[in-house]
């Protein structure tokens, strides 16, 4: 089915003299809501029944995209971009459960607990307004260490927009658990082996990956040995070794990258160009995320449930990357623009170093949509279509065989529906503990 591709989204830096533009913009969205759906079955935590006033917006979504375009401006690379995603993501999320297990009792409109935080009505909106800014400006002042000043400004000035009272008591209230949050879930990152030297030996063999480099590296090449957020292993859902090289089944996929390369179409290439999402953009996982935002938005979901769609979306993209990786160095699988050297790839993709199978795009592709597709089930036609076109951008780009995508998306999959298990179990990591 065609896909309905949104347009690229502009780059450049939020400011906080657009705080208050930004808020409006998703007030106005989720007033005009009408279509919030039931319960996903995750223990998404659902605030409908609670009446809350949620007419300013949410604060997760404009964080997010803050950390969206903070990755293009850096042009962190895509395997980066996906480990620094769920650090904000899971520390938004747990803030919000915290603080909202503090203010205890029913959400009575008005009312105080006596501890600053809001039990019910605007302070509780607050209060995990408050989280979600503590929560966020600790974990992208890690991420972004240059600009945790400018990350500080945002939230004070959020804090100064916060009427007197009881609703800027509940909002700091908040933040400082939100704060105490995020310094947790940075100390798990400073340890999670993401930045360790990588020490892998790059065989040698007739159809063996080589680098684009000399000294030979591999990008991403940390990624088996970080620490996941879900998976037991990194090797838990490694696919089949690809078809050997040279053999016929390898030969049919090569062949098929070969007339793409010689007889590209214009659509082709566009396709190719809009997929690309390297270094300089929000990359795979942010694309992902900002799909997921837009379902946020516009189904009105409360603070809890937005950031536990953000939450468990980015962890689960981020141990399929783990999980894709495990892969990709155990097969060393050649690419194919090497495989036949009149392969020529397109110029808005390149040629990314690292092996071939399985491709890591429909590895993120598939499991981001996944999880997106569990909590906005009527959505899944729309993604899956999207998911295809991401997979074929790959191969219309040079870089791929299709057997890889094929792997990319089994495992993929498989990693979303383990971790969405585990968090509809209720004592995962995305559990307050």
């Amino acid at each position: 089915m065609p896909v309905d591709r949104p347009a690229p989204p502009p780059h450049g830096l939020r400011t906080i003299a657009r705080i208050s533009a930004t808020f409006i913009t998703f007030a106005l969205v989720v007033a005009c809501a009408t279509d919030r759906p039931d319960a996903t079955g995750l223990k998404a935590g659902v605030d409908a029944s609670r009446g809350l006033p949620f007419v300013e917006g949410l604060a997760s979504p404009f964080w997010q995209q803050v950390a969206r375009d903070d990755v293009s401006v850096a042009a962190f690379s895509p395997q980066t971009a996906g480990r620094d995603y769920p650090i904000l993501g899971v520390a938004q999320y747990l803030a919000v459960q915290e603080a909202e297990a503090a203010i205890g009792g029913p959400p009575v409109q008005g009312s105080s607990n006596g501890n600053g935080l809001g039990a019910g009505g605007r302070p509780r909106l607050e209060t995990d307004r408050g989280a979600v800014a503590g929560a966020s400006v600790v974990t992208l002042s890690y991420l972004f260490s240059t600009k945790s000043t400018s990350f500080e400004q945002t939230v004070a000035a959020l804090e100064n927009a916060t009427t007197p009272g009881p609703q800027r008591a509940a909002f700091l209230a908040g933040e400082a658990i939100g704060r105490t949050v995020g310094a947790q879930i940075v100390a798990r990152a400073k340890g999670d082996h993401f930045n360790d030297p990588v020490t892998a030996t790059i065989p040698v063999c007739s159809g063996c990956w080589t680098s684009n480099t000399t000294p030979p590296t591999i990008a991403g090449g940390s990624l088996p040995g970080t620490l996941p957020w879900f998976l037991t292993s990194a090797s838990q859902f490694r696919q089949d070794a690809p078809p050997a090289f040279g053999s016929p089944a390898f030969n049919t996929d090569l062949q098929e990258v070969r007339q793409i390369s010689d007889t590209r179409t214009a659509d082709q290439i566009a396709i190719a160009a809009f997929w690309a999402l390297n270094a300089g953009t929000p990359t795979a996982a942010g694309f992902w995320l900002e799909r997921a935002g837009e379902e946020i938005v516009s189904h009105g979901l409360s603070e809890r449930e937005a950031t536990h769609v953000y939450a468990l979306t980015s962890a689960t993209m981020m141990d399929a990357l783990i999980g894709c990786w495990d892969a990709k160095m155990t097969y060393w699988l050649i690419r194919p623009w090497k495989a036949d050297p009149l392969i020529t790839t397109t110029a808005a993709v390149g040629k990314p170093n690292h092996p071939s199978y399985p491709s890591g795009h429909s590895c993120v592709s598939s499991s981001g949509a996944e999880v997106i597709n569990t909590f906005f089930p009527e959505r899944r036609a729309h993604f899956e279509a999207m998911v295809e076109e991401a997979g074929l951008s790959r191969i219309y780009g040079g870089i791929h065989y299709r057997f890889d995508i094929i792997a990319g998306r089994v495992l993929g999959r498989a990693v979303a529906n383990f971790t969405i298990a585990a968090d509809r179990s209720g004592n995962s990591i995305l559990t307050p503990h």
